[in-house]
Protein backbone atom coordinates (compact mmCIF):
# COMPACT_ATOMS: atom_id res chain seq x y z
CA UNK A 1 0.00 0.00 0.00
CA UNK A 2 3.21 2.14 0.85
CA UNK A 3 3.95 1.84 -3.08
CA UNK A 4 0.86 2.36 -3.79
CA UNK A 5 0.34 5.20 -6.80
CA UNK A 6 -2.75 7.54 -7.08
CA UNK A 7 -3.86 6.61 -10.69
CA UNK A 8 -3.66 2.68 -9.19
CA UNK A 9 -5.31 2.84 -6.39
CA UNK A 10 -8.35 5.23 -8.37
CA UNK A 11 -8.14 2.40 -10.65
CA UNK A 12 -8.85 -0.39 -7.92
CA UNK A 13 -11.35 1.65 -6.93
CA UNK A 14 -13.52 1.85 -10.29
CA UNK A 15 -13.23 -1.95 -10.15
CA UNK A 16 -15.44 -2.08 -7.49
CA UNK A 17 -17.75 -0.73 -10.20
CA UNK A 18 -17.85 -3.97 -11.96
CA UNK A 19 -17.49 -5.95 -9.20
CA UNK A 20 -21.19 -7.13 -9.21
CA UNK A 21 -20.21 -9.19 -12.43
CA UNK A 22 -17.42 -11.14 -10.53
CA UNK A 23 -17.88 -14.08 -7.90
CA UNK A 24 -16.24 -14.61 -4.78
CA UNK A 25 -13.80 -17.57 -5.13
CA UNK A 26 -12.90 -17.78 -1.90
CA UNK A 27 -14.23 -21.06 0.37
CA UNK A 28 -16.10 -20.30 3.20
CA UNK A 29 -16.86 -22.15 5.97
CA UNK A 30 -20.53 -20.84 7.41
CA UNK A 31 -21.68 -18.84 4.06
CA UNK A 32 -22.94 -19.10 0.81
CA UNK A 33 -20.97 -18.40 -2.22
CA UNK A 34 -22.41 -15.78 -3.80
CA UNK A 35 -23.27 -15.71 -7.76
CA UNK A 36 -22.22 -13.85 -10.30
CA UNK A 37 -24.46 -11.35 -10.38
CA UNK A 38 -25.26 -11.22 -6.50
CA UNK A 39 -24.52 -8.67 -3.94
CA UNK A 40 -22.89 -9.19 -0.76
CA UNK A 41 -24.85 -9.99 1.93
CA UNK A 42 -23.69 -7.86 5.15
CA UNK A 43 -24.49 -7.81 8.60
CA UNK A 44 -23.62 -4.40 10.62
CA UNK A 45 -22.49 -5.59 14.75
CA UNK A 46 -23.28 -2.09 16.75
CA UNK A 47 -25.57 -0.11 15.25
CA UNK A 48 -24.85 3.48 17.45
CA UNK A 49 -22.42 5.85 16.29
CA UNK A 50 -20.78 4.55 13.45
CA UNK A 51 -22.97 2.27 12.79
CA UNK A 52 -25.06 4.22 11.41
CA UNK A 53 -22.50 4.94 8.88
CA UNK A 54 -22.24 1.69 7.90
CA UNK A 55 -25.84 1.61 7.23
CA UNK A 56 -25.66 4.20 4.98
CA UNK A 57 -22.01 3.15 2.91
CA UNK A 58 -23.71 -0.27 2.00
CA UNK A 59 -26.78 1.41 1.08
CA UNK A 60 -25.26 3.52 -1.17
CA UNK A 61 -22.81 0.97 -2.55
CA UNK A 62 -23.66 -1.11 -5.62
CA UNK A 63 -22.98 -4.60 -4.88
CA UNK A 64 -23.61 -4.73 -1.36
CA UNK A 65 -27.17 -5.35 0.31
CA UNK A 66 -28.15 -5.19 4.08
CA UNK A 67 -28.60 -9.14 5.05
CA UNK A 68 -28.44 -8.55 9.12
CA UNK A 69 -28.26 -6.48 12.00
CA UNK A 70 -27.25 -6.94 15.50
CA UNK A 71 -26.92 -4.96 18.55
CA UNK A 72 -27.25 -5.87 22.13
CA UNK A 73 -29.56 -2.90 22.80
CA UNK A 74 -33.19 -4.33 22.03
CA UNK A 75 -34.58 -0.87 21.40
CA UNK A 76 -31.71 -0.22 19.29
CA UNK A 77 -32.07 -3.19 16.86
CA UNK A 78 -35.88 -3.42 16.85
CA UNK A 79 -35.89 0.25 15.85
CA UNK A 80 -33.17 0.01 13.21
CA UNK A 81 -34.56 -3.03 11.47
CA UNK A 82 -37.82 -1.82 11.64
CA UNK A 83 -36.50 1.18 9.84
CA UNK A 84 -34.96 -1.05 7.37
CA UNK A 85 -37.60 -3.25 6.47
CA UNK A 86 -39.67 0.04 5.83
CA UNK A 87 -36.95 0.88 3.01
CA UNK A 88 -37.50 -3.24 1.43
CA UNK A 89 -34.39 -4.98 3.30
CA UNK A 90 -35.42 -8.17 4.14
CA UNK A 91 -33.22 -7.97 7.01
CA UNK A 92 -32.36 -10.64 9.83
CA UNK A 93 -31.72 -8.99 13.44
CA UNK A 94 -30.21 -11.01 16.17
CA UNK A 95 -29.17 -9.28 19.59
CA UNK A 96 -26.29 -12.39 19.49
CA UNK A 97 -23.66 -12.04 16.90
CA UNK A 98 -22.91 -15.70 16.82
CA UNK A 99 -26.54 -16.23 15.50
CA UNK A 100 -25.66 -14.21 12.35
CA UNK A 101 -22.08 -15.71 11.75
CA UNK A 102 -24.20 -18.94 11.39
CA UNK A 103 -26.54 -17.61 8.83
CA UNK A 104 -25.45 -18.59 5.27
CA UNK A 105 -26.81 -15.33 3.77
CA UNK A 106 -24.69 -13.06 5.47
CA UNK A 107 -21.21 -13.28 3.67
CA UNK A 108 -19.55 -10.42 5.45
CA UNK A 109 -19.67 -8.66 8.77
CA UNK A 110 -18.94 -4.61 9.63
CA UNK A 111 -18.01 -4.32 13.35
CA UNK A 112 -18.98 -0.84 15.12
CA UNK A 113 -19.53 -1.97 18.90
CA UNK A 114 -17.09 -0.70 21.48
CA UNK A 115 -13.69 -0.88 21.25
CA UNK A 116 -13.45 -4.21 23.93
CA UNK A 117 -15.52 -6.32 21.43
CA UNK A 118 -13.89 -5.59 18.04
CA UNK A 119 -10.95 -7.98 17.68
CA UNK A 120 -13.25 -10.97 19.43
CA UNK A 121 -15.68 -10.81 16.43
CA UNK A 122 -13.66 -9.92 14.11
CA UNK A 123 -11.73 -13.62 14.99
CA UNK A 124 -15.55 -15.27 15.30
CA UNK A 125 -16.34 -13.64 11.94
CA UNK A 126 -13.26 -14.85 10.10
CA UNK A 127 -13.58 -18.49 11.91
CA UNK A 128 -16.82 -18.18 10.36
CA UNK A 129 -15.85 -17.70 6.69
CA UNK A 130 -17.13 -13.93 6.60
CA UNK A 131 -14.80 -10.79 5.87
CA UNK A 132 -15.22 -8.23 7.79
CA UNK A 133 -14.78 -4.55 7.82
CA UNK A 134 -13.65 -3.32 11.44
CA UNK A 135 -13.79 0.03 13.65
CA UNK A 136 -10.91 1.41 14.42
CA UNK A 137 -8.66 0.44 17.22
CA UNK A 138 -9.14 -2.90 15.77
CA UNK A 139 -8.35 -3.70 19.19
CA UNK A 140 -9.06 -3.22 23.18
CA UNK A 141 -5.49 -4.35 23.75
CA UNK A 142 -2.25 -5.30 21.73
CA UNK A 143 -1.76 -9.39 21.76
CA UNK A 144 -5.88 -9.31 20.83
CA UNK A 145 -4.93 -7.35 17.53
CA UNK A 146 -1.82 -9.83 16.42
CA UNK A 147 -4.62 -12.56 17.13
CA UNK A 148 -6.90 -10.90 15.01
CA UNK A 149 -4.60 -10.50 12.54
CA UNK A 150 -3.63 -14.40 12.57
CA UNK A 151 -6.77 -15.08 12.13
CA UNK A 152 -7.45 -13.36 8.85
CA UNK A 153 -4.47 -14.89 7.30
CA UNK A 154 -5.17 -18.37 8.62
CA UNK A 155 -8.73 -18.18 7.34
CA UNK A 156 -8.03 -16.52 4.26
CA UNK A 157 -10.61 -13.43 5.16
CA UNK A 158 -10.72 -9.96 3.59
CA UNK A 159 -10.20 -7.61 6.47
CA UNK A 160 -10.73 -3.64 6.50
CA UNK A 161 -9.80 -1.75 8.38
CA UNK A 162 -12.26 2.14 9.28
CA UNK A 163 -9.03 4.48 8.92
CA UNK A 164 -10.86 5.94 5.88
CA UNK A 165 -8.56 8.30 5.18
CA UNK A 166 -6.40 5.82 3.48
CA UNK A 167 -8.71 5.29 0.76
CA UNK A 168 -8.90 9.09 0.18
CA UNK A 169 -7.73 9.67 -3.21
CA UNK A 170 -6.94 13.09 -2.14
CA UNK A 171 -4.73 12.19 0.89
CA UNK A 172 -2.99 9.05 -1.81
CA UNK A 173 -1.87 12.24 -3.88
CA UNK A 174 -0.27 14.27 -0.76
CA UNK A 175 1.56 11.06 -0.58
CA UNK A 176 3.09 10.68 -3.36
CA UNK A 177 3.81 14.13 -4.03
CA UNK A 178 5.45 14.52 -0.48
CA UNK A 179 7.76 11.01 -1.72
CA UNK A 180 8.95 12.54 -4.78
CA UNK A 181 10.64 14.64 -2.12
CA UNK A 182 8.89 18.24 -2.98
CA UNK A 183 9.54 19.16 1.06
CA UNK A 184 12.60 17.67 1.50
CA UNK A 185 13.95 15.11 4.07
CA UNK A 186 11.42 14.59 5.98
CA UNK A 187 12.00 15.35 10.10
CA UNK A 188 9.38 13.98 11.96
CA UNK A 189 5.77 14.09 12.24
CA UNK A 190 3.04 15.45 14.40
CA UNK A 191 -0.44 14.19 15.03
CA UNK A 192 -2.53 16.09 16.98
CA UNK A 193 -6.03 15.38 18.82
CA UNK A 194 -7.27 18.51 19.96
CA UNK A 195 -11.19 17.44 19.90
CA UNK A 196 -13.40 19.35 22.52
CA UNK A 197 -14.18 16.91 25.68
CA UNK A 198 -16.67 18.16 28.29
CA UNK A 199 -16.59 16.61 31.80
CA UNK A 200 -18.93 13.66 31.68
CA UNK A 201 -19.61 14.57 35.46
CA UNK A 202 -20.03 12.38 38.25
CA UNK A 203 -22.54 9.53 38.17
CA UNK A 204 -22.08 7.10 40.75
CA UNK A 205 -23.81 4.07 40.19
CA UNK A 206 -26.82 3.64 37.98
CA UNK A 207 -29.74 1.38 36.97
CA UNK A 208 -28.98 -1.38 33.63
CA UNK A 209 -31.72 -0.17 31.17
CA UNK A 210 -34.31 -3.19 30.70
CA UNK A 211 -33.49 -2.80 26.66
CA UNK A 212 -29.74 -3.51 27.55
CA UNK A 213 -28.14 -6.99 27.41
CA UNK A 214 -25.28 -5.30 30.01
CA UNK A 215 -24.16 -9.11 30.08
CA UNK A 216 -23.28 -9.43 26.74
CA UNK A 217 -22.08 -5.44 25.86
CA UNK A 218 -19.75 -6.53 28.82
CA UNK A 219 -18.40 -9.32 27.24
CA UNK A 220 -14.87 -9.79 27.88
CA UNK A 221 -14.56 -7.01 30.18
CA UNK A 222 -14.98 -7.34 34.31
CA UNK A 223 -18.50 -6.90 34.44
CA UNK A 224 -18.83 -4.26 36.50
CA UNK A 225 -21.76 -1.97 38.08
CA UNK A 226 -22.75 0.81 35.80
CA UNK A 227 -20.44 3.96 36.07
CA UNK A 228 -21.50 6.58 33.43
CA UNK A 229 -24.72 8.68 32.16
CA UNK A 230 -24.35 8.49 28.63
CA UNK A 231 -24.42 4.57 27.88
CA UNK A 232 -23.51 4.84 24.06
CA UNK A 233 -20.86 7.17 24.06
CA UNK A 234 -18.91 7.72 27.18
CA UNK A 235 -17.28 4.08 27.76
CA UNK A 236 -14.67 5.82 25.42
CA UNK A 237 -13.29 6.94 28.82
CA UNK A 238 -12.92 3.97 30.80
CA UNK A 239 -9.73 1.78 30.46
CA UNK A 240 -12.14 -1.68 30.71
CA UNK A 241 -13.99 -0.46 27.41
CA UNK A 242 -12.05 2.01 25.43
CA UNK A 243 -8.77 3.74 24.75
CA UNK A 244 -9.34 7.36 25.57
CA UNK A 245 -8.73 10.01 22.92
CA UNK A 246 -5.28 8.54 21.51
CA UNK A 247 -7.26 5.25 20.38
CA UNK A 248 -10.39 7.02 20.10
CA UNK A 249 -9.97 9.44 17.53
CA UNK A 250 -6.11 9.37 18.11
CA UNK A 251 -5.82 6.15 15.81
CA UNK A 252 -6.63 7.66 12.34
CA UNK A 253 -4.02 10.22 13.39
CA UNK A 254 -1.50 7.83 14.30
CA UNK A 255 -2.29 5.29 11.39
CA UNK A 256 -1.45 8.97 9.03
CA UNK A 257 1.78 10.20 10.54
CA UNK A 258 2.91 6.51 10.68
CA UNK A 259 2.20 6.03 6.84
CA UNK A 260 3.36 9.35 5.66
CA UNK A 261 6.73 8.71 7.62
CA UNK A 262 7.05 5.06 5.49
CA UNK A 263 6.85 3.14 9.62
CA UNK A 264 6.20 -0.36 8.24
CA UNK A 265 6.40 -1.58 11.76
CA UNK A 266 6.17 -0.48 15.37
CA UNK A 267 8.91 1.75 17.21
CA UNK A 268 11.10 0.44 19.21
CA UNK A 269 10.80 3.29 22.21
CA UNK A 270 8.06 4.80 23.96
CA UNK A 271 7.38 7.20 26.40
CA UNK A 272 3.84 9.13 27.31
CA UNK A 273 2.53 12.16 29.73
CA UNK A 274 -0.69 12.82 30.72
CA UNK A 275 -3.57 12.73 33.01
CA UNK A 276 -7.34 13.91 33.09
CA UNK A 277 -7.47 17.74 34.11
CA UNK A 278 -9.55 20.56 34.04
CA UNK A 279 -12.42 19.36 36.12
CA UNK A 280 -13.40 16.11 38.40
CA UNK A 281 -15.49 13.70 36.88
CA UNK A 282 -15.72 9.96 37.03
CA UNK A 283 -13.98 8.95 33.62
CA UNK A 284 -10.43 7.39 33.91
CA UNK A 285 -8.33 8.00 30.96
CA UNK A 286 -6.75 11.05 30.15
CA UNK A 287 -8.08 14.31 28.31
CA UNK A 288 -4.50 15.50 28.11
CA UNK A 289 -1.86 13.63 26.77
CA UNK A 290 1.39 13.63 24.94
CA UNK A 291 3.39 10.76 23.31
CA UNK A 292 6.35 10.15 21.51
CA UNK A 293 7.48 7.24 19.40
CA UNK A 294 11.17 6.55 18.94
CA UNK A 295 11.56 5.07 14.60
CA UNK A 296 15.09 4.11 13.59
CA UNK A 297 14.13 7.08 11.14
CA UNK A 298 10.89 10.29 11.69
CA UNK A 299 9.90 9.98 14.97
CA UNK A 300 5.94 10.31 16.01
CA UNK A 301 5.07 13.20 18.23
CA UNK A 302 1.14 12.69 19.37
CA UNK A 303 -0.75 14.76 21.61
CA UNK A 304 -4.82 15.01 22.84
CA UNK A 305 -6.00 18.06 23.86
CA UNK A 306 -9.41 17.96 25.38
CA UNK A 307 -9.66 21.34 26.76
CA UNK A 308 -10.25 24.88 24.73
CA UNK A 309 -8.21 27.59 24.05
CA UNK A 310 -8.24 28.88 27.58
CA UNK A 311 -10.59 28.79 30.85
CA UNK A 312 -13.08 31.64 29.17
CA UNK A 313 -13.70 29.44 26.50
CA UNK A 314 -15.16 26.87 29.07
CA UNK A 315 -18.09 29.25 29.21
CA UNK A 316 -20.35 26.27 27.36
CA UNK A 317 -20.71 24.16 25.10
CA UNK A 318 -20.75 26.36 21.87
CA UNK A 319 -18.10 27.90 22.74
CA UNK A 320 -15.73 25.27 24.08
CA UNK A 321 -16.61 23.34 20.85
CA UNK A 322 -15.29 25.67 18.18
CA UNK A 323 -12.06 27.40 20.69
CA UNK A 324 -9.46 24.61 19.96
CA UNK A 325 -5.85 25.52 19.57
CA UNK A 326 -5.11 25.28 15.70
CA UNK A 327 -1.45 25.54 14.47
CA UNK A 328 -1.04 27.45 10.90
CA UNK A 329 -2.66 25.25 8.70
CA UNK A 330 -5.74 24.37 10.25
CA UNK A 331 -9.19 25.37 9.47
CA UNK A 332 -10.01 26.03 13.48
CA UNK A 333 -12.48 24.88 15.43
CA UNK A 334 -11.14 21.42 16.26
CA UNK A 335 -7.86 20.69 15.26
CA UNK A 336 -7.19 16.68 14.28
CA UNK A 337 -4.95 15.63 11.86
CA UNK A 338 -0.63 15.78 10.69
CA UNK A 339 1.92 17.93 10.41
CA UNK A 340 4.68 16.29 8.38
CA UNK A 341 7.61 18.85 9.62
CA UNK A 342 10.75 18.45 6.38
CA UNK A 343 13.71 20.79 5.70
CA UNK A 344 12.23 22.46 3.61
CA UNK A 345 8.46 23.25 4.91
CA UNK A 346 5.72 21.35 6.02
CA UNK A 347 2.53 18.84 5.14
CA UNK A 348 -0.51 19.93 7.04
CA UNK A 349 -3.31 17.02 6.66
CA UNK A 350 -6.60 18.14 8.24
CA UNK A 351 -9.44 15.83 9.75
CA UNK A 352 -8.45 12.91 7.93
CA UNK A 353 -7.56 14.98 4.60
CA UNK A 354 -10.53 17.16 4.27
CA UNK A 355 -8.22 19.43 4.03
CA UNK A 356 -4.64 19.29 2.82
CA UNK A 357 -1.81 21.98 2.54
CA UNK A 358 2.10 22.02 1.83
CA UNK A 359 3.21 25.35 3.49
CA UNK A 360 6.85 26.60 3.31
CA UNK A 361 9.48 27.52 6.40
CA UNK A 362 7.45 30.91 6.27
CA UNK A 363 3.86 29.20 7.01
CA UNK A 364 3.64 30.17 3.05
CA UNK A 365 1.21 27.46 1.04
CA UNK A 366 2.38 26.55 -1.77
CA UNK A 367 0.13 23.95 -3.06
CA UNK A 368 -3.76 22.46 -1.97
CA UNK A 369 -4.63 18.79 -2.50
CA UNK A 370 -8.21 19.46 -1.86
CA UNK A 371 -10.37 18.09 -4.60
CA UNK A 372 -14.22 18.23 -4.95
CA UNK A 373 -14.94 15.36 -7.59
CA UNK A 374 -19.03 15.77 -8.64
CA UNK A 375 -19.52 12.73 -10.26
CA UNK A 376 -18.86 11.34 -6.88
CA UNK A 377 -20.82 13.55 -4.83
CA UNK A 378 -18.45 13.68 -1.94
CA UNK A 379 -18.93 14.79 1.50
CA UNK A 380 -17.46 14.75 5.00
CA UNK A 381 -15.76 12.23 5.81
CA UNK A 382 -14.85 11.41 1.86
CA UNK A 383 -12.85 8.09 2.66
CA UNK A 384 -16.53 6.12 3.91
CA UNK A 385 -17.28 6.03 0.38
CA UNK A 386 -14.12 4.87 -0.83
CA UNK A 387 -13.15 2.20 1.29
CA UNK A 388 -16.49 0.83 1.46
CA UNK A 389 -16.36 0.34 -2.13
CA UNK A 390 -12.38 -0.86 -1.98
CA UNK A 391 -13.54 -3.29 0.48
CA UNK A 392 -15.93 -4.54 -2.01
CA UNK A 393 -13.93 -4.37 -4.67
CA UNK A 394 -11.20 -6.45 -2.91
CA UNK A 395 -13.85 -9.17 -1.22
CA UNK A 396 -13.97 -9.83 -5.04
CA UNK A 397 -10.63 -9.89 -6.20
CA UNK A 398 -9.34 -11.82 -2.87
CA UNK A 399 -6.18 -9.85 -2.58
CA UNK A 400 -5.46 -8.49 0.81
CA UNK A 401 -2.93 -6.19 -0.96
CA UNK A 402 -5.51 -4.45 -2.48
CA UNK A 403 -7.25 -3.31 0.66
CA UNK A 404 -6.65 0.70 1.32
CA UNK A 405 -7.06 -0.68 4.83
CA UNK A 406 -5.47 -4.07 6.02
CA UNK A 407 -6.10 -5.26 9.07
CA UNK A 408 -1.90 -5.22 9.92
CA UNK A 409 -1.82 -1.64 9.11
CA UNK A 410 -5.02 -1.59 11.80
CA UNK A 411 -3.19 -3.88 14.15
CA UNK A 412 0.18 -1.64 14.09
CA UNK A 413 -1.81 1.90 14.27
CA UNK A 414 -4.03 0.67 17.31
CA UNK A 415 -0.86 -0.29 19.04
CA UNK A 416 1.07 2.64 18.70
CA UNK A 417 -1.86 4.02 20.56
CA UNK A 418 -1.84 1.11 23.26
CA UNK A 419 2.09 1.34 23.08
CA UNK A 420 1.45 5.05 24.58
CA UNK A 421 -1.22 4.25 26.77
CA UNK A 422 0.32 1.97 28.50
CA UNK A 423 3.74 4.47 29.39
CA UNK A 424 1.33 6.76 30.81
CA UNK A 425 -0.86 4.25 33.17
CA UNK A 426 2.57 3.32 34.26
CA UNK A 427 3.46 6.68 35.09
CA UNK A 428 3.42 8.72 38.51
CA UNK A 429 2.70 12.19 39.16
CA UNK A 430 5.34 14.37 38.45
CA UNK A 431 6.22 18.01 38.97
CA UNK A 432 6.41 19.87 35.14
CA UNK A 433 9.73 21.26 36.48
CA UNK A 434 10.98 17.83 36.81
CA UNK A 435 9.40 16.42 33.26
CA UNK A 436 11.76 18.90 31.40
CA UNK A 437 14.68 17.85 32.99
CA UNK A 438 13.80 14.50 32.18
CA UNK A 439 12.85 15.33 28.35
CA UNK A 440 16.77 16.65 28.25
CA UNK A 441 17.67 14.09 26.19
CA UNK A 442 14.19 14.34 24.24
CA UNK A 443 14.23 18.15 22.50
CA UNK A 444 11.24 17.32 20.21
CA UNK A 445 9.48 16.10 23.14
CA UNK A 446 10.17 18.89 25.30
CA UNK A 447 9.51 21.57 23.22
CA UNK A 448 5.70 20.13 22.51
CA UNK A 449 5.90 19.68 26.76
CA UNK A 450 6.24 22.87 27.25
CA UNK A 451 3.53 24.37 24.60
CA UNK A 452 0.94 21.94 26.59
CA UNK A 453 2.60 23.26 29.46
CA UNK A 454 1.02 26.77 28.57
CA UNK A 455 -2.28 25.11 26.75
CA UNK A 456 -2.70 23.93 30.37
CA UNK A 457 -1.90 27.10 32.61
CA UNK A 458 -4.16 29.31 30.24
CA UNK A 459 -6.91 26.66 31.25
CA UNK A 460 -6.00 27.53 34.86
CA UNK A 461 -5.11 24.08 35.89
CA UNK A 462 -2.19 24.42 38.50
CA UNK A 463 -0.01 22.14 37.62
CA UNK A 464 1.81 21.78 41.40
CA UNK A 465 -1.28 20.38 42.75
CA UNK A 466 -2.98 18.80 39.83
CA UNK A 467 0.24 16.76 38.03
CA UNK A 468 0.82 15.16 35.44
CA UNK A 469 1.66 11.45 35.00
CA UNK A 470 5.03 11.07 33.36
CA UNK A 471 5.36 7.34 31.79
CA UNK A 472 8.70 5.58 31.55
CA UNK A 473 10.73 5.26 28.87
CA UNK A 474 9.49 1.53 27.64
CA UNK A 475 12.29 -0.01 24.64
CA UNK A 476 9.89 -2.29 22.37
CA UNK A 477 10.96 -5.06 20.47
CA UNK A 478 8.93 -4.74 17.61
CA UNK A 479 9.07 -8.13 16.28
CA UNK A 480 8.31 -9.76 19.41
CA UNK A 481 5.88 -7.43 20.22
CA UNK A 482 6.74 -7.20 23.64
CA UNK A 483 8.54 -4.58 26.02
CA UNK A 484 11.87 -4.93 26.60
CA UNK A 485 12.80 -6.27 30.32
CA UNK A 486 9.27 -4.71 31.78
CA UNK A 487 6.59 -7.38 33.32
CA UNK A 488 4.51 -4.34 34.49
CA UNK A 489 3.86 -2.93 30.93
CA UNK A 490 4.38 -6.34 29.18
CA UNK A 491 0.93 -6.50 31.67
CA UNK A 492 -1.05 -4.39 30.15
CA UNK A 493 -0.34 -6.08 26.56
CA UNK A 494 -3.47 -8.74 27.48
CA UNK A 495 -6.22 -8.64 29.70
CA UNK A 496 -8.01 -11.41 31.69
CA UNK A 497 -10.69 -11.88 29.85
CA UNK A 498 -14.08 -12.90 31.19
CA UNK A 499 -15.79 -16.14 30.70
CA UNK A 500 -17.22 -17.16 27.89
CA UNK A 501 -16.23 -14.38 25.95
CA UNK A 502 -12.23 -15.24 25.52
CA UNK A 503 -9.99 -14.02 23.06
CA UNK A 504 -8.21 -17.33 21.36
CA UNK A 505 -4.91 -17.52 20.29
CA UNK A 506 -4.68 -17.95 16.97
Amino acid sequence: MNQLTRRRFVKRLAGAAAAGAVSLTAKRTAARAPGANDAIGVAVVGLNGRGQTHLRMIAATKGLRLAGLCDVDSAVLEANARKAREQGSNVVAESDVRKLLDRNDVDAVTIATPNHWHSLIGIWACQAGKDVYIEKPVSHHLWEGRQLVNAASKHERIVQTGTQARANPDVLDALAWLRAGNLGAIRYAHGMCYKPRMSIGKFGRGEIPPDLDYDRWTGPAPLKPLARKNLHYDWHWFHDYGNGDLGNQGIHEMDLARWFLGHAGLSTRVMSVGARLGYDDDGETPNTQLAWHTYDGPPIVFEVRGLPKSREHQANASLWGRSMDAPAGFRGGRTIGVIVFCEGGKLVIDDGGEALVAMDLQDKVIRRFEKRDPDRGIGWPKGDRFIFENWLSAMHSRRRQDLAADVLEGHTSSALCHMGMISCRLGRATPPGEILDRLESEPLAAEQFAAMKEHLERNGVDLAQDRLALGPSLAFDPHREQFVDDSAANGLLRRKDREPYIVPEV
